[in-house]
C-alpha cells in the first residue's frame, strides 16, 4: 500500500496516510474518472469500509480527496450513521484529520494560504471553493479547457455533457448562463472548467 501511495500523493503524506488506512481498516481503490466526483466513502455489506478516489487527481486533490473520505467513516464511527454527510461533526473531523498534512513540505508555499483558509470552514467539495479549485488546477497536466470566469461575457462554451450556454452576468459569486438549446438559467462557478467556442 505504501508503495502505491507513493504514486498519488506528497511522499511526505504517504506514510501519515498509510496509518489513517491501516488504523480505521479502509480498503483503497483508485478509479477512473467520474465527472460528478472525486471520490467516495462506503460501508460495504460485509462491514468494511471501502474508500474510491479517481485517479486523475493531482497529488494534492488526491491526498484532500482520500482525508476528505477518511472523515465520513470517522465521523460516522464516533457520532454514528445519523450526522449530516458533511455537517458540523465531519467538518470538524476533516480539519483535525487535514491538520498534520497542511505544512510546505506537503503543500507548495503557494497553495498553503488557501489550504488554510479552505479548512476554517471545509465544504463538501474542494471545487466549490474556487480559489482553492484554481489554485491547486496548476499542478494539473495542461488541458485545452477555461474556467468560465476567463471567457468574456456572451461567450459561448460547452460543458462536459455537451450541452451549450451562452455566458451571462455575475450574480453574486457564480455566473448567470444561459442554456442555448431551451432557453433556460443555470448558475456557474467562477472555476467550472468548460470548453470555450468562440
Amino acid at each position: 500500500m505504501v508503495e502505491i501511495l507513493t504514486k498519488y500523493i506528497p511522499e511526505r503524506a504517504v506514510q501519515p496516510a498509510f496509518e489513517l488506512i491501516k488504523t480505521h481498516g479502509v480498503y483503497l481503490k483508485i478509479v477512473n474518472e467520474r465527472i460528478t466526483r472525486h471520490g467516495d466513502y462506503r460501508r460495504m455489506p460485509d462491514g468494511q469500509h471501502q474508500i474510491t478516489v479517481n485517479v486523475s487527481l493531482n497529488k494534492y486533490r488526491f491526498l484532500m480527496t482520500l482525508i476528505h473520505e477518511i472523515a465520513h467513516l470517522v465521523a460516522f464511527e464516533k457520532y454514528g450513521r445519523f450526522i449530516k454527510p458533511h455537517g458540523k461533526e465531519w467538518k470538524q473531523t476533516f480539519q483535525l484529520l487535514m491538520l498534520p498534512f497542511i505544512r510546505p513540505d506537503v503543500f507548495p508555499q503557494e497553495v498553503l494560504p488557501y489550504i488554510a483558509r479552505h479548512f476554517k470552514n471545509p465544504k463538501a467539495s474542494s471545487d466549490t471553493d474556487a480559489h482553492l479549485s484554481v489554485a491547486l488546477k496548476k499542478y494539473d497536466p495542461p488541458t485545452d479547457k477555461n474556467y468560465i470566469f476567463e471567457i468574456p461575457p456572451g461567450s459561448r462554451f460547452r460543458i462536459y455533457n455537451g450541452k451549450i450556454f451562452r455566458k451571462g452576468n455575475k450574480r453574486v459569486k457564480r455566473y448567470e448562463c444561459v442554456e442555448l438549446a431551451t432557453g433556460k438559467v443555470y448558475l456557474f462557478q467562477p472555476n467550472a472548467e468548460i470548453e470555450q467556442l468562440d
